[in-house]
């Protein structure tokens, strides 16, 4: 088997399409199968399941496609750190987040470091979830990702950074408006607006409101926390967000914040292939973010409700 077989292998897993992945590769749909087919005959296995959809990995599949994927991004991570030593370059971080991360977690961090470091290029790629940016960087040349810390990840180290208080976004004309706090059952009257389902933040909160005998009524949902807040200012019903540190300065205008006090904490932080293989400037990167969130104290002025 080749190191392209390999790859060809994890993209069409990724993909759950044999056309697409040729599509990506400028290639023929057969030209992506015989890569597939090289390498079950190799190992005696079938690889694939096809159905009238696509395909999905079989469980020799599922175990080639973690072990292949860990393998590649460290070789990937090493060439790229060697070419960059050849040439003399200072380097790149490459880090994998959600949409509105930067700006609530890293834009002064991001300064910092460009201060520090300034022949280092920084690269972002965008993702919609936990789940994508794990898949990203086992898969692909990354060094970090940024994301909501939730159950293990087999090839995947997490590290807390903070640690962020639940609060219900209401309009300023809302009754709940003035209050100091909101109780968890008091959730299960209103119209909200949560994450979605399956997304790490949602499971988190679903299951702290299971421990407290609490079920969510039909709500809306928003892949990202910014939205959320913005729905509610439209009116489509009352968020249920974490407090992010970004919107004391630029979050949607009109809104209250009401701490839900009762709710544990949702925890945001790093997630990597190994910590101890991460690149020096990764390391640095890492932990100028870690220190400027750490400015924003334990409670984040949570304590009461706050304006947007």
């Amino acid at each position: 088997m080749t190191l392209d077989d390999l790859r060809t292998f994890i993209a069409v897993c990724r993909a759950g399409s044999l056309s697409a992945v040729a599509r990506d590769l400028s290639c023929t749909q057969s030209a992506v199968s015989q890569h597939v087919k090289r390498l079950e005959r190799e190992l005696g296995v079938s690889l694939l399941e096809r159905h009238a959809r696509g395909v999905v990995p079989t469980s020799a599949g599922r175990i080639l496609q973690a072990a292949a994927s860990d393998g590649i991004g460290g070789i990937d991570l090493a060439v790229r750190r060697l070419r960059e030593q050849v040439r003399g370059e200072g380097g790149t971080v490459r880090i994998t987040t959600g949409a509105t991360s930067v700006r609530h977690f890293m834009a002064e961090a991001v300064v910092d470091f460009r201060d520090r470091y300034p022949h280092v290029s920084l690269e972002f790629q965008t993702m919609s979830s936990s789940r994508s940016c794990f898949d990203a960087l086992a898969a692909d040349d990354l060094d970090l990702a940024w994301i909501t810390l939730g159950e293990p990840v087999r090839g995947i180290e997490q590290r807390p950074v903070v640690e962020l208080p639940w609060v219900l976004a209401v309009r300023a004309d809302d009754p709940l408006a003035g209050r100091p706090r909101v109780e968890p059952a008091e959730l299960a009257a209103a119209q909200l607006i949560t994450p979605p389902e399956g997304s790490t933040s949602r499971g988190r909160l679903d299951a702290c409101l299971g421990e407290l005998d609490v079920v969510l009524p039909t709500v809306t949902s928003a892949a990202d926390w910014d939205t959320a807040a913005l729905l509610a200012e439209l009116g489509l019903g009352r968020a249920v967000v974490p407090l992010l540190p970004g919107w004391r300065a630029c979050g949607p205008g009109g809104l209250r914040l009401v701490p839900v006090p009762e709710l544990p904490p949702l925890s945001v932080g790093w997630a990597v292939r190994r910590w101890d293989a991460l690149s020096p400037l990764a390391h640095a990167f890492a932990d100028t973010v870690a220190g400027h969130c750490g400015l924003l104290g334990p409670d984040q002025g949570a304590s009461r409700a706050a304006r947007v």
